[in-house]
């Protein structure tokens, strides 16, 4: 079962909190799914990235997700192989850095709409 990476800022989560239409796309999967975000403690907390519907992962710019040390470093914290798991997000080069790992990525730029989402995760899960 492949897991679902979902970028936390301006993607899952904005000024006004969690995008529910959005989760409630990711709650019809069965899939485990982790937030990646840069953010440190404090930025967490300022940006509304506390109390998740699923666990948050963060190197707290140590390094960012641009870098593909960022996705090595998870794959293997949670014992994950880049085929197993699909990421979206809506930074172009935290995108490019996953697919250079072989990581199947969906650039969902912001404001985008969900049907792109939908269709992504129907056709990679």
């Amino acid at each position: 079962m492949k897991t679902i990476l979902v970028d936390a800022w301006n993607t899952f989560v904005t000024k006004d909190g969690i995008n529910h239409k959005m989760q409630f796309v990711l709650d019809g999967y069965s899939n485990p799914k982790i937030i990646l975000t840069n953010a440190n403690d404090d930025e967490k907390k300022t940006f509304g990235i506390v109390n998740m519907p699923y666990p948050v992962f963060s190197l707290a710019h140590k390094p960012n997700k641009p870098n593909p040390d960022y996705f090595k470093k998870i794959l293997s914290e949670y014992d994950l192989n880049p085929k197993d798991v699909i990421y979206f997000e809506h930074n172009e080069d935290a995108v490019k850095s996953a697919e250079s790992l072989g990581i199947k990525t969906l650039w969902l730029k912001k404001g985008s709409d969900l049907t792109l989402l939908e269709k992504f995760l129907e056709s990679n899960i």
